[in-house]
């Protein structure tokens, strides 16, 4: 039982049916950081019962450290696919801990991680566009392209409305990494996003500061690979939600 992992759904390509589940990271009942990264299907179904089959895979190259409250999606390019982690928070390092910190977390690097779910390879990619390691933060990936949202920079304590589009080519050679800061983003961390049409996402809930959780929703949608993010009519938030210390996505601890 992990907390906080970072999930995605994987398909071999775009038009498969078949799909699998990958996990990665996440915290361990003993509150250690997890570094493993978990395959999941389905092998049989039927009326009664689905049996799921859970596989670990080991990773090569530039292996992710251990962290939770980062995001993994999976991009398609060129009939290939690969999965893209992104952010997080780890421990730091044990040289750095003292017995008063020894539990303290830290921002990961902000550093893009390319993985070949099929050989087992990890790529680590730096970009100059961003500049902080962010955790909690929203990603949506279409094609071959992922979209960070929002985030909490522990460093500064801050949620900057960031919107980032990352873009991966995969051609026969290295593959090529780019982001563009896009403008339009909001401030926002521990939401919930759900997928409603195939161009429109909604997000639920998270916070906007550390202690002020976000009670108004948007409507995320894409035409022609633009996005727009706009206000959705709040819902009629009963009192136990709109006084409960806990708010959707759990709280930041």
């Amino acid at each position: 039982p992990l907390r906080y992992p970072a999930t995605c759904m994987f398909k071999s390509s775009v038009e498969s049916e078949k799909y699998q589940f990958i996990i990665h990271g996440g915290k361990t009942p003993n509150n250690e950081l997890s570094d493993k990264i978990y395959v999941m299907s389905v092998v049989c179904k039927n009326n009664k019962k689905v049996t799921f089959r859970c596989t670990e895979k080991d990773l090569v190259g530039d292996v992710p450290e251990a962290r939770y409250g980062h995001s993994i999606d999976v991009v398609y390019s060129r009939g290939k696919s690969v999965g893209v982690l992104f952010g997080g928070r780890a421990y730091i390092p044990s040289a750095q801990r003292t017995t008063e910190k020894w539990n303290s977390v830290a921002d990961c690097l902000p550093h893009i991680f390319l993985l070949d779910f099929e050989f087992g390879c990890s790529t680590a990619y730096m970009l100059p566009e961003l500049q902080d390691g962010l955790s909690f933060h929203v990603s949506i990936a279409r094609n071959d392209t992922i979209y960070i949202l929002g985030g909490h920079s522990l460093a500064n304590n801050v949620r900057p409305a960031n919107l980032y589009r990352i873009r991966v080519d995969l051609p026969l050679g290295s593959p090529a990494v780019n982001c563009t800061v896009l403008p339009g983003g909001i401030s926002v961390s521990s939401a919930i996003l759900t997928q409603t049409n195939k161009d429109e996402f909604v997000i639920v809930g998270g916070y906007q500061l550390e202690n002020q959780k976000r009670m108004v929703c948007n409507i995320i949608s894409f035409e022609d690979n633009k996005i727009a993010i706009r206000e959705m009519e709040t819902p009629d938030w009963t009192p136990d939600i709109k006084h409960s210390k806990i708010w959707f996505g759990s709280n930041m601890g």
